[in-house]
């Protein structure tokens, strides 16, 4: 009998380091406080937006945005979750509203081996959901987010 790898995935499906981090997420998430956020995130995490063509990066950046879109949120739930062969990388399924407009979307976490998120993308759907989401964050945030534009 041989013991399994080192890095072998946990029985969620989720490397080792990263599960504990996406229990942190969806807890952080559940309060609708992500001041935290830094303790799972590296330095130099990407966040690429559905508004965006290039991404944003550092974690002040990805705390800016995924802080203030809590906020934005209507009746924000998580419906699936589902991780890569090698445990590292997740994909959330999710709903909400903003408004009267309600959209569908999905998040892609990618973790590193310590757990650490390193790139955040988000996708969303339909048009007008996406558009009333883009409008909100504009008003918020639309003179502090471009400091941390990358030209990637």
């Amino acid at each position: 009998m041989t013991s399994p790898p080192a890095h072998s995935p946990s029985p969620a499906g989720l490397h080792p380091a990263v599960a504990p981090s996406l229990a942190h997420w969806h807890a952080m998430i559940e309060r609708r406080d992500l001041s935290e956020l830094g303790t799972i995130t590296h330095p130099d995490v990407v966040f690429r937006s559905p508004m965006a063509a290039s991404p944003y990066v550092s974690a002040p950046a990805l705390s800016l945005v995924l802080g203030t879109v809590i906020q934005v949120f209507e009746n924000f739930t998580y419906h699936r979750q589902l991780a890569s062969d090698d445990g590292l990388n997740v994909v959330l399924e999710f709903s909400a509203h903003v408004g009267d407009k309600s959209l569908k979307g999905i998040d892609f976490i990618r973790f590193d081996e310590t757990g650490k998120i390193v790139e955040f993308e988000v996708m969303v759907r339909p048009l007008s959901g996406l558009q009333a989401l883009g409008a909100e964050m504009g008003a918020r945030l639309g003179k502090e987010l471009p400091a941390y534009k990358t030209h990637a």
